[in-house]
Order: structure tokens, then C-alpha cells, then sequence
């Protein structure tokens, strides 16, 4: 008897449709496939289609796995054979691997990321490489596989998933044993596989050649681990997860994970607890993301922890994670947690055959000693006791290692997570004195860097010769009085939340802490943050009596009055003053008393009194003349001409001016001109000489103009402002106030930007518009809410009356500009 004969592949397709009560197009669409696709192979013009469509179409009809296999069978081409038993499709053809790990229900946030993943590997017309980087519990793998779940249908021929080990646990996987497990998966008999790299590396891109396979090689170690893996024609993609950088592979797309925001942060820990508890408790539940570092694999622990206690409140958690010292311990303590997480990054640069991974495993508890925002790569030189290019290829290694992120060139940031181990590591490892010894080479790099920015904006300053700090060679070259004030604009707060450290710690009554306030004095005066000055100043005066430095502890003493000053305290700042007065005649310094003689001759001048304001006023200027000192002889000159303006002496004020002005320009002091101009402008308008304060205060502007100094054109502008607007040229004084406020844009200076601002409502209210006034209070209020207070009472002043109706007249401001 003859054997039947085979069904054609067009035959059983019919068949197997016909059976399943499908028309050609409710196939197609069942199997995500054209209708033609469908026609071309009842018809027979198509006897072999790709093995994705034979997949999906298997899917599609509902095939038992006999039927299956024979359609299988007849759409690979198999004709005329005999049936026999089925065959192990181990034996009989290339087995299709998914090995993927399953994707996470809770998946949250990261669109951008997975789109860009996604936009890479569903092109088939390349080898398609997307590297996933950051630091451990970031999130890596999870986004990995949730994109490669979102890619299957691109990848018929399926998905290989290998954890390199890259970062434990156990050793790093070798490039050879990762190759052998990708082509058993492929279908390679073990026997066959060479022991060769680059032979097995031609074999294993040999296999993937002209399938659609999608590889996860996860927790890679580096390039060279990654290199002999991945495929080498178009139509297979590679997803690689590390927390090392990859930016050298060719064609990559890079992608660095950071911290989820506040919001994907809650909604993690709302999909693992529960909405309802999210939402009982949504202040607690934001403290508990910020915590946990909104770092995913914190969260998920955290999380892990409230589910299996539903009787918790979300705030018993913050309170077990407000202390630093405790939080790694709360999340997690066993190699699932965060510190084994991050503990497992250090130990792979600890047991790196390179020096620099060592060195850069042994800095990072050093690095993680010190508070603040940041760290640049000199106080890491300071804190390491190493040079500046070292430093800096310290912390690069660990930026590669996502243990540290880079901000900006030469500045760094630890996640709040690493650096809590780091100091962990450093409490366990080292003594306190080792600690409060690297926190004084911060404390000194600090103190240097003030007396070389006080260099640039005081250089005649009677505070210099007092520097103890000399030069280390890790600040940056500053070449002119800008870059010196724009660095510690950069570094302020990190040194004020270093300084209040030092202050707790052993150290804290070290003889550095009392020259830093006179080191930064420079740039705390020239930025006006007379909060900071007043900080650094207090206890500063009897630290540096106690360290029997009598010199600074007067300046200190004389240096506290301004804060009090500035803020309209004037009667403390004279007492202040007056102790400083007998300090500096008590080790006969001259040049202190001349300084402390013409402050006091400001301040007496500014409550009043003007007689002992002038005596006070000449006392300075006869000490200036008898010790030489051109640059306090100028003050002094200013200080007595403003007294002669208050008496109507103006004969004699004009000339006191003219002379003080005259010395700074001979001596090239741009800074002490414009000063001296803009003291002199002030003293005219507050005794109605307008029109001299517009000459004086035009020739300040030229000079700062020609210098390119933006803060002092700011300055001059609101000068100018007042000056015109004090005798009723309103226009003019608009003008000046619109020029002043684009500059504090330049700047970013908000306390002279919220000074304009009121300035801007008086013009307005003078004139009647007392709803514009009122919107330039406001805005002046917000600005002003970090500035001495004087300012924003005098704005508030203003608005109480605006809002009872009252009429309001020009005023000028009683204080200095």
C-alpha cells in the first residue's frame, strides 16, 4: 500500500484555518500578520516563510503539539519524508531560547528611558547595543528586562539573559564560560564549543547570524568582559546592564540612571504597600522616598518591610531612618540589601589588579567624611593628602564606577546612600583624631582660598599680612577677582555646613576657625552675606585671644560690628566697635585704631551724632597720614566728607571727597573709586544735593562699566535711581532701576534684584499707582527673604500703607547703598 502522501504547507494551513473557523483576515489580525502574508501561503507562491510567522501562526490557530510540529516540519521545507514519531527539537533544530527573568508588576517611571531603549533595538538594520550604567540599586536590571519583555515580538528568535557577575556576588564570570553558556543556549553541543576566545567569539556570532535574538548580559564587569559576547551582524541586539561606564563601546546607546524623582519614588512604594496607605500618610511617605535615596531597591526594601506590617504607620519608618548612622541597617542587612549592594562595588575595586581602583576603593571613605552639598576634586586632594592630578584621577574612577556622579567639571556629588556607607567604613576603620585631622586640611584648604579671593578684592587689606595658610597648589588659578568670587559662590555652602561640623567636632576650638572668618572676610563683604560673616564671626574674637593672636582677634572684634550695621543695629555695632578701638591701642597698632576711628565716624554720623562722628572722622584721618596709609587716609576722607555734607559745610565735603577719590585712582583701586563715588553720591542725596549725586554717581557707573564688574553696575544703577527720583525725575530714575535689575540677572544677586524692586514701588506709589507698587513689594518680598531684615521691613512698611490708601510720597532709604 502507498504511503499518503505529505500535506503541502499551503494544504494545512487551509486546513488547520478552515477547522478554527477563521477567515484569511481574522487570521492575519489573530497573528499580528498581513492578510496578504495569510493569502501568499494558502495560494502556495510562499512554501517557506521566516520561522516568526510560522510561530505566530501556531499561536494563532491553537495547534496541538503534534500539529505543530508537523507544520512545523512542512514549512522548513521537510517534504516527502515519511512520517516517523516526532523528533526531540533539541536534535531537529535550533532550540529558540526565552530565558528572560519575568518584568517587574511594579515597574515605575523611567518613560524616557525605555523609550530610548526601545527606539534603538526595534531597527533590525543594525547590530543594536544599549548600555545601562549607575550605581548599585538603581534600578538597572529592572529596566533591562522590562524593555527587552516590551521587544519580543521583535526578537522571534529569542532572548538570552546571562548574569556576568560583574559586581558579585561571587568572581566575575570569565568571557569564556559566558560564551560557552550563550551557544548551549543557541543549541551548540558542549563538546563542539572551543576553549579559544576568538574562536568561540566567530562561533557565536556565526549562530546569531541572520536570527533576531536579543541578548540581557546583566552586572557586566567592564568592555572587555562584554566584547566577545555580543553579536556581529544585523538583526540581533545586545542590552547590557553595569555600574561602570561603557562610553567606549562603539555604537552604543549610553544611558546612566539616576535616582527616581519624588513621585516615581511614592508610586513604587504605593504599588508594593498599597494606594490607600500612600494616601493616609503622603507627608510621611515623601520623607521615607527622600530616606531611602529614592533609590529603587531601597524603596522596594522598605516597602517589603510595611507590607508585612500593615499595623505600621509609614512615620514609625521615618523615624527608624532618621538616623544616618542606623539607615543602612533598615534597609536591608543581608546581600540583598543596599550595603551589600554598595559593598559589593568597593570590593571590586579592592581587589582590582590596578592601583588606581585601590587607591579609589580606599578614598571613599575619606571623601564621605565631610558635610555638604558637593565635593570638588581639591578638597578630595586636601582630605586624600595627595596631589591635585591624582585626586582627580581618584574620583573620576569612582564616577566610573557610579559611585560617585559628576556635576560639572572638578565638582561631585555622592548619593546620600553611598556616602552613609562611606562613613560607616570611615568610623569602623579610623579614629576620631584621623577624621578631625582630615577635616582641618579641608578647614586650611578653605582658609586659602579666602585670603587668595581677599587678595583680589581688598589687596591693600591690613588683614593680609595676618594669613597663616600658604599656597598648596590644589585651589584653582584665579586670574582676576571674578573667578575668586564665582568659586566660592560655587563652594559657600558647602563651607559653611563644613565649618559648623568642625565647630561639633574635636577640633572645634582650633586656631584655623577663628582665621577663617577673617580669610573670607574679602568675599563675605564684597557678596554682602552679612549672615554668614556674623556665623563665622561669633566666638571667633576669644578663639583667637586664646591662641594668643591679639592682631586678629581686634579685626575679628571690629569685623563683627558690620553684620550689626548692615542690619540697621548701629547702636550695638558702635559698642562693637568702641571694644575693638581699645583692642588695637592695646598692642599699638595704628592702622586698627585709624580703621576703627573712621567706622565709628560713619556710624556716630548714621545715629546722629554729628560732632563726635567728626572727631572720630579727624582722629582717622591724622593716623592715616602719620603712618603713611594712602588707602585709609581715602576712607577717612570719605567719612569726614559726608559729615561736612550733613553740616552744609559742602565747600569742605567736596574737597574731603575729591581728595579721598583722587587717592584711589592713583593708586589703580578701581574698587575703592567706585566706592568712594558711590559714599560720596549717597551723602549728597540724603542732604538734597541731586544733581551732585548724579555727577558722582555717573562717574562711579564709567568706572565699573570699563571694568566689566556687573555687581557694582547694579549698584550704581540704583544709586542713579535714587538720585533722580529724590528731586522727581521719575523717568530717569525708571530707567536706571530696568538697567540695574539686567545686571542682578548676570549676577543672580536677589538681594539687590528685591532692593530694585522696592525701589521701583516707591517711583510707583510717588505716582500714584499704587497696584503696580503693591506688585513690586511682592515680588520684592519673596526676594528679600534671605537678606537683612532692615530691607524687608522697610518693603513691608511700605505695604501696609499701600494697603490702607494712604498716600505715599517719595522716600528716600535711610540706608547705605
Amino acid at each position: 500500500m502507498n504511503e499518503p502522501a505529505t500535506p503541502t504547507l499551503s494544504e494545512l494551513l487551509r486546513t488547520f484555518r478552515t477547522r478554527a473557523g477563521l477567515t484569511q483576515a481574522a487570521l492575519a489580525e489573530s497573528a499580528g500578520l498581513s492578510e496578504q502574508a495569510i493569502s501568499v501561503l494558502e495560494r502556495g507562491t510562499r512554501s517557506r516563510p521566516r520561522a516568526d510567522t510560522v510561530r505566530a501562526l501556531v499561536q494563532a490557530l491553537a495547534l496541538t503539539p503534534t500539529e505543530a510540529d508537523q507544520f512545523r516540519t512542512v514549512a522548513r521545507g521537510k517534504l516527502g519524508t515519511p512520517r516517523t514519531p516526532p523528533k526531540d527539537p533539541a536534535t531537529d533544530q535550533a532550540p529558540t531560547p526565552w530565558q528572560l527573568p519575568p518584568a517587574a508588576p511594579d515597574f515605575t517611571g523611567r518613560a524616557a528611558q525605555v523609550d530610548a531603549i526601545l527606539s534603538v533595538l526595534r531597527d533590525p538594520s543594525s547590530v543594536g547595543l544599549v548600555t545601562i550604567t549607575g550605581m548599585g540599586g538603581i534600578g538597572k536590571t529592572t529596566l533591562a528586562v522590562h524593555a527587552a519583555h516590551k521587544l519580543a515580538g521583535s526578537y522571534p528568535d529569542g532572548h538570552l539573559y546571562l548574569n556576568l557577575r560583574g559586581y558579585g556576588p561571587g568572581e566575575p564570570m570569565t568571557p569564556t564560560d559566558a560564551q560557552r553558556h550563550l551557544l548551549r543556549s543557541l543549541g551548540s553541543d558542549v563538546a563542539s564549543i572551543p576553549d579559544n576566545v576568538d574562536e568561540a567569539t566567530a562561533l557565536l556570532r556565526s549562530q546569531l547570524a541572520g536570527r533576531r535574538v536579543l541578548m540581557l548580559l546583566d552586572n557586566a564587569a567592564d568592555i572587555t568582559q562584554v566584547l566577545p559576547l555580543l553579536p556581529g551582524h544585523a538583526g540581533s541586539s545586545a542590552i547590557i546592564t553595569s555600574r561602570g561606564s561603557f562610553a567606549n563601546l562603539p555604537g552604543a546607546r549610553q544611558i546612566l540612571l539616576d535616582a527616581l524623582s519624588e513621585s516615581e519614588s511614592v508610586d513604587l512604594l504605593a504599588g508594593v504597600i498599597g494606594q490607600t496607605r500612600v494616601v493616609a500618610e503622603p507627608d510621611a511617605t515623601q520623607v521615607l522616598a527622600r530616606y531611602a535615596g529614592r533609590l529603587p531597591l531601597a524603596i522596594r526594601l522598605v516597602g517589603g518591610r510595611l507590607a508585612t506590617r500593615p499595623t505600621w504607620p509609614i512615620q514609625h519608618f521615618v523615624d527608624l531612618l532618621k538616623d544616618e548612622e542606623r539607615r543602612l541597617d533598615s534597609l536591608g542587612s543581608d546581600e540583598t540589601g543596599v550595603r551589600a549592594s554598595i559593598a559589593s562595588s568597593v570590593h571590586f575595586l579592592e581587589n582590582s589588579d590596578r592601583d588606581l581602583d585601590r587607591q579609589a576603593a580606599a578614598a571613599l571613605p575619606w571623601l564621605a567624611i565631610p558635610d555638604g552639598s558637593d565635593i570638588t576634586t581639591g578638597v578630595a586632594a586636601a582630605l586624600l593628602k595627595v596631589p591635585l592630578g591624582q585626586a582627580g584621577s581618584i574620583v573620576e574612577r569612582l564616577v566610573d564606577l557610579n559611585l560617585l556622579e559628576s556635576l560639572a567639571p572638578a565638582r561631585y556629588r555622592f548619593h546620600d546612600l553611598i556616602r552613609a556607607y562611606g562613613r560607616e567604613i570611615a568610623e569602623r576603620d579610623g579614629t576620631p583624631a584621623q577624621r578631625d585631622e582630615a577635616m582641618d586640611r579641608v578647614l586650611r584648604y578653605y582658609v586659602e582660598a579666602g585670603w587668595a579671593a581677599q587678595a583680589f578684592t581688598h589687596p591693600t587689606s591690613p588683614r593680609l599680612p595676618l594669613a597663616t595658610v600658604g599656597v598648596s597648589g590644589l585651589l584653582p588659578t584665579f586670574s582676576r577677582r571674578g573667578l575668586a568670587l564665582s568659586w566660592l559662590d560655587a563652594e559657600q555652602r558647602n563651607v559653611m555646613d563644613r565649618y559648623r561640623q568642625i565647630r561639633q567636632s574635636g577640633r572645634g576650638d582650633g586656631a584655623l576657625l577663628a582665621e577663617l572668618p577673617l580669610a573670607l572676610f574679602g568675599y563675605l563683604e564684597s557678596r554682602r552675606r552679612w549672615q554668614e560673616m556674623r556665623e563665622l564671626g561669633t566666638g571667633a574674637t576669644e578663639l583667637a585671644r586664646q591662641h594668643g593672636r591679639p592682631a586678629v582677634a581686634a579685626w575679628l572684634q571690629h569685623d563683627s560690628a558690620i553684620p550689626d550695621a548692615e542690619n540697621g543695629a548701629v547702636g550695638a555695632a558702635i559698642a562693637t566697635i568702641q571694644v575693638a578701638l581699645r583692642m588695637f591701642a592695646g598692642i599699638d597698632d595704628l592702622f586698627g585704631q585709624a580703621r576703627c576711628c573712621s567706622s565709628l565716624a560713619y556710624l556716630l554720623g548714621m545715629e546722629g551724632q554729628i560732632g563726635d562722628a567728626l572727631a572720630y572722622g579727624r582722629i582717622a584721618l591724622s593716623l592715616s597720614r602719620t603712618i603713611h596709609d594712602s588707602t585709609l587716609e581715602g576712607v577717612a576722607l570719605i567719612a569726614v566728607g559726608s559729615l561736612y555734607d550733613r553740616t552744609g559745610d559742602f565747600d569742605r565735603a567736596d574737597e574731603a571727597f575729591a581728595q579721598g577719590i583722587a587717592l584711589a585712582e592713583r593708586a589703580g583701586d578701581t574698587r575703592a573709586a567706585f566706592k568712594r563715588y558711590a559714599n560720596a553720591a549717597f551723602a549728597h542725596v540724603q542732604v538734597g544735593r541731586y544733581q551732585e549725586a548724579v555727577e558722582a554717581g555717573l562717574a562711579g557707573l564709567a568706572l565699573v562699566e570699563q571694568a566689566g564688574d556687573a555687581t557694582f553696575q547694579a549698584e550704581a544703577h540704583h544709586l542713579l535711581a535714587i538720585a533722580h527720583a529724590g528731586h522727581g525725575d521719575f523717568g530717569n530714575a525708571v530707567n536706571h532701576v530696568q538697567a540695574g535689575l539686567q545686571t542682578t540677572l548676570i549676577t543672580h544677586d536677589l538681594e539687590r534684584e528685591g532692593r530694585l524692586y522696592v525701589e521701583l514701588a516707591r517711583i510707583d506709589a510717588a505716582q500714584n499707582n499704587a497696584a503696580s507698587a503693591i506688585e513690586h513689594l511682592n515680588k520684592a518680598a519673596t526676594l528679600l527673604q534671605n537678606s537683612p531684615k532692615v530691607y524687608l521691613a522697610d518693603a513691608r512698611r511700605l505695604l501696609e500703607k499701600l494697603h490702607r490708601g494712604d498716600t505715599a510720597d517719595y522716600e528716600i532709604t535711610t540706608f547705605a547703598i
